[in-house]
């Protein structure tokens, strides 16, 4: 598997992929989300073969957020959003944020225990729409 900085191209080729996303992302919707801002896109490959992506921004000179990212379904299973998770966070500790934030769902168990996993705190719990549509705030601290 190979980890590797990307297009926003690149990236909607996977996330296109990813069918439990409510929302659709264009070209258009990312580069606005995205504009003006330090930014790293991360896509995961595997035999030649786009699976993973992971898309972050800065919000603060301390503070960078993890803002969407995904498995296709053919590269679950075998460490891709871990393997997304860690280099995500290399290239922001070299970046000097201190620390990283994230926003999951309730229906997205994966990611949940994939963040508590590796650090990650609950900072808040947001009541939208039903239970499974609550959203958990994360963060972990990048300076020891």
């Amino acid at each position: 598997m190979q980890v590797r900085q990307a297009s926003l191209e690149e990236a909607l080729t996977v996330l296109a992929t990813i069918t439990e996303f409510d929302h659709v992302e264009t070209l258009e919707s990312l580069q606005a989300r995205l504009a003006d801002q330090p930014t790293l896109v991360l896509v995961a490959e595997v035999n030649d073969q786009l699976v993973g992506v992971k898309i972050g921004y800065a919000k603060s000179e301390a503070e960078f957020y993890s803002w969407i990212g995904g498995v296709s379904p053919s590269g679950r299973g075998h460490g891709v959003a871990q393997a997304l998770l860690e280099a995500q966070e290399t290239w922001v500790r070299a970046q000097g944020y201190q620390r990283l934030t994230v926003k999951s769902r309730n229906r997205f168990a994966a990611m949940l225990r994939l963040l508590l996993r590796n650090g990650y705190q609950i900072l808040e719990l947001e009541k939208k729409g039903q239970v499974a549509d609550y959203r958990v705030y994360f963060e972990k601290l990048l300076i020891k």
